[in-house]
């Protein structure tokens, strides 16, 4: 993913310092989402995916199309959690079993299932690599494709 990152910021011929005042961050946090020393938080990839018009899919390498048609900008909490809980039950994989494949508590997958917090990056990632789902599909950000090849 973050080879993407700076290939884009390459392209468009952006400073990490130019980033890092979209973000409000110092940049030196910044450079350190590119050099993957720090994980990005999910709010800051759907700005990037934004801001270079790609998905977030298209991000963290799971695809090479770099958006979808009629992909929303925002991320909406409650559609996400419901995208997730619906993946899961699809999946026949209880919130215990995820939150064991994710190294965490059943707790914070059922608040994520309510809405009341996105998803953290590394967990996206781990279910969207495990199982080829979209990110951009549990998201919310866009109806297809749901599944990625």
């Amino acid at each position: 993913m973050y080879s993407r990152l700076k290939e884009l910021r390459e392209q468009k011929e952006i400073t990490q310092a130019s980033l890092s005042e979209l973000f409000e961050v110092h940049e030196y946090v910044y450079g350190q989402y590119e050099r993957e020393y720090v994980i990005i938080p999910i709010k800051h990839l759907n700005t990037l995916a934004n801001f270079y018009h790609v998905s977030i899919d298209y991000l963290f390498e799971f695809t090479d199309k770099q958006n979808y048609n009629k992909a929303n900008k925002n991320i909406d909490p409650i559609k996400s959690g419901m995208r997730l809980k619906e993946f899961r039950k699809e999946n026949k994989i209880t919130q215990s079993k995820l939150a064991d494949l994710l190294n965490t508590v059943q707790p914070v997958i059922a608040n994520y299932e309510k809405g009341k917090h996105l998803i953290a990056t590394p967990f996206l990632y781990t279910i969207c690599s495990k199982y080829h789902v979209s990110a951009d599909y549990l998201l919310g950000k866009s109806d297809k494709p749901k599944y990625l090849k």
